[in-house]
């Protein structure tokens, strides 16, 4: 089952059940249920989100919308998708393949491959690296715009699979992450990470929710990412999922230790696509991030002025 949020002229703020090219409005003020954060609060474990959004779709006279018209970014008087969650958290996860271990130690100001750096440790550590990524203010869904910091000439793409995480600190679904990084300011200096990654428009996600049902395993899914530039793609990487070092149940578990974790939160597992520096993205660029049981993620992008 894939879930999304979109909004219709004069009516706003919708909450939609993909049933093959049809997105079925299943919105219910009566029920309490307005937006896929209700559902994961109200279904609580992942069967049970998805018994109450059949439930919901199945209700008679439900409006239906064929999804080429939600897929796209809202205009004046036209409908399209929102943010595809109101995530109350958004995490990230690094260093969890081996291709952005030796990328990151490559690039280890004064180290290189000549003795370990601090990337090879969090590689090889117990404890994986996670972070704080976003508030819902500060990330973007498909066809939103992404953003650069002004005072980043080297920000990169980072495309990944994201996880959901419901009641009682369960995987209740998936979604496609782009965990945008300003790798100039955190190369100066590891401790700048914070600077690297969170800003205006530094993460986007969707196009969808979709459910654990609908991911037979995480742990084997094509990851594909391109960059188009004045309407030519300069670049295009692949990775899969079989390649994480760290299972998505692992990275969850380690996120809620000590740390209670709101529903709905979203953590992003890391990327194993590294883009060379000499296509860092600019501004006009469009993202497309590609896994295929869940959709495609398209962002543009654009610099901030301040």
């Amino acid at each position: 089952m894939k879930l999304c949020q979109f909004q219709l002229p004069r009516l706003g703020a919708r909450l939609g059940v993909l049933d093959g090219d049809t997105v079925i409005d299943v919105t219910s003020p009566r029920v309490g249920v307005t937006s896929v954060l209700d559902l994961l609060v109200q279904g609580r474990s992942p069967l049970g989100i998805e018994r109450l959004a059949r439930r919901l779709a199945g209700e008679p006279r439900r409006p239906r919308h064929a999804w080429a018209s939600i897929d796209r970014a809202p205009r004046h008087g036209r409908g399209g998708l929102r943010i595809p969650l109101d995530a109350p958290e958004i995490w990230g996860a690094g260093i969890t393949y081996r291709r952005s271990r030796e990328y990151y130690s490559e690039h280890d100001t004064g180290h290189g491959h000549r003795e370990k750096g601090i990337y090879d440790h969090v590689y090889e550590s117990e404890r994986p690296e996670l972070f704080f990524k976003a508030t819902i203010s500060r990330a973007v869904g498909s066809h939103a715009a992404l953003a650069l910091r002004g005072d980043s000439t080297l920000t990169a793409v980072e495309a990944e699979l994201a996880v959901v995480i419901g009641a009682g600190g369960r995987i209740v679904g998936y979604t496609i992450g782009n965990d945008l990084s300003a790798w100039d300011i955190e190369r100066a200096n590891p401790l700048f990470l914070p600077q690297s990654k969170v800003f205006r428009g530094c993460f986007g996600f969707g196009p969808v929710i979709a459910t654990t049902s609908t991911i037979r395993d995480p742990h084997a899914l094509a990851i594909r990412c391109a960059i188009v530039r004045a309407g030519r793609v300069i670049y295009e990487g692949q990775a899969s999922t079989a390649d994480l070092k760290r299972r998505c149940d692992e990275l969850v578990d380690w996120l809620g230790r000590y740390n209670p974790i709101p529903v709905g939160t979203v953590l992003s597992t890391g990327t194993g696509i590294l883009v060379p520096d000499e296509h860092a993205l600019q501004d006009g660029d469009v993202v497309r991030i590609t896994i295929d049981p869940i959709g495609m993620l398209t962002n543009p992008v654009r610099r901030l002025a301040r």
